[in-house]
């Protein structure tokens, strides 16, 4: 029987950094011949990807168990379309999941650009788009077109939730301010497929900590039940209680609170104790009713937004009560100046 074939700590921290991925060309430099390559393939231990692109580990993506699951995978198509040619630059969606941005679907085309490109599908059916002159800048050890240019390649390609989300994500982890958003806006005007965007703009919010506070915020505008409050810190008697994702102001000096329980956050041990603990301690003021949705609730028709619209509706909500954007709510006797009771 054949020795098992030795992967060189060399290319195992290359895979490391690449989703589990390794190229020809990496593999060649750390001494793996195509031979060897062949062999890790038989043996099951790696898997062919697309011509000159292996992954290093065996187990299929769909089975794979990880608290990052879908930005492993998004990731991961980046990967394949930057080690499936050499000189390439990643763009659109592909360098957004390596910028790190939120909201990009679970799944979308493998891109980059490339010297004479057509925009049209290459190896393995990666989009091989024109090299034209955008700015690109060293992402991962590789080129990536500058996060702005990114964002206006990647949305003309995005649903108006997606578009919205990321474009929130970019505000929220400071990629971007809202000067550099409208230079985006500029950026994206004339582009094909750009028409109906110039809407998503003004949507877009630095306060949603998630896509999935994202789509249930846009779920709840078009219910036509905006929010009263966004990320709003709750206190009785001075002591704070929790931190809510919506807000809404009801008669006879109660609160309806919707949480948006999003895997991020709320996946990880213990949260599922802390989330009853601080839900607990709301109702028990008798002042706050509490809804709690799954990320997954947007996805069913009317989502989150017809749910919320439903209970206003039966509590008598009036729209135009909006608190100020750091203001505080006082469930008790009134602690400080500013903060709503």
């Amino acid at each position: 029987m054949r020795p098992l074939i030795r992967i060189p700590h060399a290319l195992l921290l290359d895979a490391a950094g690449q989703e589990g991925l390794v190229s020809k060309a990496q593999c060649d430099a750390a001494g793996i011949d195509k031979r060897r390559v062949s062999r890790l393939v038989a043996q099951g231990r790696w898997q062919r990807v697309v011509r000159g692109v292996y992954d290093t580990d065996p187990a299929p993506v769909e089975r794979r168990r990880r608290p990052d699951f879908h930005d492993h995978v998004r990731r991961r198509i980046a990967w394949t379309a930057l080690l499936a040619y050499d000189d390439a630059v990643s763009t659109g969606s592909c360098a957004l999941a390596l910028y790190g941005v939120a909201g990009l679907p679970r799944r979308f085309d493998a891109e980059v650009a490339l010297p004479g490109g057509l925009g049209a599908p290459g190896r393995g059916g990666i989009v091989v788009r024109q090299y034209a002159p955008f700015p690109t800048q060293l992402l991962r050890g590789r080129l990536a077109a500058r996060f702005d240019h990114a964002l206006a390649q990647a949305l003309p390609t995005l649903t108006r939730e997606q578009g919205v989300a990321v474009l929130s994500s970019a505000l929220h982890e400071g990629y971007l301010d809202r000067t550099g958003l409208e230079h985006v806006h500029d950026l994206l005007r004339g582009r094909r497929g750009s028409r109906d965007r110039h809407t998503w703009f003004g949507l877009a919010d630095e306060r949603d900590e998630s896509a999935a506070e994202t789509f249930a915020r846009l779920s709840c505008l078009d219910h036509g039940v905006p929010p009263d409050g966004q990320q709003v810190n709750l206190f009785r008697d001075g002591v704070f209680l929790a931190r809510a994702d919506l807000v809404y102001r009801l008669p006879g000096g109660r609160w309806l609170v919707v949480e948006i329980d999003g895997i991020e956050v709320h996946g990880r041990p213990g949260a599922l104790a802390r989330d009853a603990r601080r839900q607990n301690a709301l109702v028990g003021t008798d002042r706050v009713v509490v809804l709690r949705f799954a990320a997954s609730e947007n996805e069913r028709p009317g989502g989150v937004g017809r749910d919320v619209a439903e209970r206003l509706r039966r509590f008598g909500w009036v729209a135009g009560q909006p608190l100020g954007r750091d203001e505080a709510i006082e469930l008790g006797t009134p602690a400080r100046p500013g903060v709503r009771t």
